[in-house]
């Protein structure tokens, strides 16, 4: 059909359209689903489109492809915001934000049917008598959560049938996860503790269970009970996982959402993180498909109506933009979970500085999937057009540097082609030179004078595919002098050089590139080939600073307490008393170290640091 066509069929629908609230659906020639809306006015709404010159090309194009109109009159506007959001998840229309991974979330369900409850993982309708823990971002979370809760309180896991039928404990009785109900190891009141201990817990009393059980443990040390000591350590150690916040715990903070949205190079990441009472259970991304000069703010607003068509909202939702019609959502998703809901966007403070770690993980996420889609070919394309390259490029190397003032230094290259990133390519550099640890420009020729007269040794007609049609640094004009240096007292003329450096501030999307005998430049903030590049930065930064945490953590020797500065051994005893071993310390977030007795919060953002620093 023609757009002349489209328009005439939705003027003639509009002798009978209503100037009330209500949902229309565009259909095409075979009776599929073009668009689904809905309108405070359908009358009025449906108008707009017949005006072609106020049109986008997009509505445009969905016009012409129009055949005829069907409308669903509503009571009120927000009626017709949860029909709309059912209508596109149903429907699937083409032109519409689309939601397609929207699986149910699983739970952790304490049964309460049962004499001697069961701890289980649930996922669909909550049919059955008990508490419901979650929701947790994934299967693989839940199983995670339940054996720590299984080492913490001693719960059965075992079906009711299986239960019935035991005449002697089980393995999970063996490895010390259950008290073994099952045979009378222990009585229904004793049983019934446990349970209300993890219960308790999950609702928010995690400090008062944690420091019962330390009081015990030490209780049971000095009575020379070791065997008694050694199981509330075990015990610790359980709840240690679950608590572990990643730090992103906000004070206050009982069951919130957190969605947080990131749009680059015409797509859309979208974080959702869960909070339950007081813990994080996790996090998702979805990638909504949309129209690429879709505004982000319309792109949030669709994402949360069919999000939350099939779940549950939690009091509280913080979100990194306004969405559109940011009240009308809040009156929908109220009526939807039968209590006031709150959507807001904070400004500062703790809740901003958790929104700002779930946008930065939704940056990061999307730049993974830009990475590694079927468009690497066209990117690295792309990325050959950019710096003046001639030729295909089937090796990128990127090279990058980490120490912590001059120890443990180590140089990485991390390499991509065609297929992507070329992991079994990848390359170490323990930096031999003591003078240079430390330099970032004696690191950096160190690394590629190794590289590159290794590659002249063992391929110098270069036959293989070992040789780098582009090499990438991570800095500035300096890196990239040393870069050319190096190549001249080797005799590499033909090894195409960039530097990308971070813009003013450090902010990503403002890089500036150098280039032998070329002025700095900067490529388009959109531009895919952009983000591309920022991608592959970051990746040679992520391998740098694993690589030299491993080389430093195998030089610290017995544990990785001892290298903390300020730490002594009343702090480390408190430390391993509160978290039940060193490796519970080292993934603990910061708030869960100020929560320790005897660790202050300078104290804390010091062990923070040390296991966390990005040097």
């Amino acid at each position: 059909m023609s757009l002349a066509a489209g328009i005439a069929v939705l003027k003639a629908k509009l002798r009978t359209l209503p100037n009330a609230p209500g949902v229309y659906r565009m259909l095409d020639k075979r009776g599929d689903a073009l668009y689904v809306g809905k309108a405070r006015s359908l009358k009025k709404r449906v108008v707009a489109y017949t005006q072609p010159e106020r049109l986008p090309y997009r509505l445009q194009r969905m016009v012409a492809e129009t055949v005829t109109l069907e409308v669903v009159r509503t009571h009120t506007e927000v009626e017709a915001l949860l029909l709309e959001s059912n209508y596109i998840k149903r429907f699937m229309p083409r032109y519409n934000v689309l939601l397609r991974d929207d699986k149910s979330f699983p739970y952790i369900l304490i049964t309460g049917d049962h004499d001697f409850p069961q701890v289980v993982k649930h996922r669909g309708a909550r049919g059955r008598p008990g508490h419901y823990f979650g929701p947790f971002a994934s299967a693989g979370a839940v199983k995670q959560t339940l054996t720590a809760l299984q080492r913490a309180f001693l719960l059965r896991n075992c079906t009711d049938a299986m239960f019935s039928s035991r005449t002697r404990p089980c393995l999970q009785y063996q490895i010390k996860r259950c008290t073994a109900p099952c045979v009378d190891y222990v009585t229904k009141e004793q049983y019934g503790e446990q349970v209300r201990e993890a219960r308790d817990f999950f609702s928010g009393k995690s400090r008062q269970i944690q420091q019962m059980m330390v009081d015990q443990m030490q209780a049971a040390s000095e009575a020379l009970d070791f065997e008694a000591a050694a199981l509330f350590r075990d015990r610790i150690r359980g709840l240690s996982h679950i608590q572990s916040h990643q730090d992103i715990n906000v004070a206050g903070l009982e069951d919130a959402d957190i969605v947080a949205a990131h749009q680059e190079g015409g797509a859309t990441c979208i974080q959702v993180f869960f909070f339950r009472g007081g813990r994080n259970y996790g996090n998702r991304a979805y990638f909504p498909s949309h129209e690429k000069n879709l505004e982000l703010e319309a792109v949030l607003a669709s994402f949360l109506g069919q999000f939350y068509d099939n779940k549950t909202p939690p009091r509280t939702i913080l979100l990194s933009h306004a969405p559109e019609e940011q009240e009308l959502l809040a009156e929908a998703l109220s009526i939807s979970a039968g209590v006031r809901v709150e959507l807001s966007v904070p400004q500062r403070g703790p809740k901003r500085k958790v929104v700002e770690h779930a946008v930065s993980n939704a940056r990061e996420a999307l730049g993974r999937r830009l990475a590694e889609s079927s468009s690497q070919r066209k990117l690295l394309d792309g990325v050959a057009a950019a710096f003046g390259i001639e030729g295909p490029l089937d090796r990128v190397e990127v090279y990058d540097n980490s120490h912590i003032q001059g120890t443990n230094a180590i140089g990485a290259m991390i390499v991509a082609g065609p297929d992507g990133l070329m992991k079994n390519a990848y390359r170490k550099f323990n930096i031999r030179a003591t003078e240079v640890a430390g330099d970032d420009y004696g690191m950096m020729r160190e690394v590629l004078t190794r590289r590159f007269a290794r590659a002249l040794k063992e391929d110098p007609d270069r036959e293989t595919n070992a040789w780098p049609d582009l090499v990438l640094i991570d800095g500035g004009l300096g890196q990239l002098g040393i870069a050319v240096e190096v190549l001249a007292e080797l005799g590499i003329g033909d090894v195409p050089l960039v530097s990308i450096a971070k813009g003013p501030d450090r902010n990503a999307g403002r890089e500036r590139f150098f280039m032998p005998d070329r002025e700095p430049f900067s490529l388009e903030p959109r531009d895919p080939v952009l983000y591309f590049l920022q991608r592959l930065r970051d990746e040679a930064h992520r391998f740098a600073i694993e690589t030299h945490r491993a080389k430093r953590a195998k030089a610290m020797g017995v544990s990785s307490l001892d290298g903390v500065p300020g730490i002594g051994a009343k702090r480390k005893k408190a430390l391993l008393l509160h978290f039940g071993s060193a490796r519970s310390v080292e993934r603990a977030g910061l708030t869960d170290l100020e929560n320790v007795d005897g660790i202050s919060k300078t104290v804390a953002k010091k062990i923070y640091d040390h296991f966390h620093d990005e040097g």
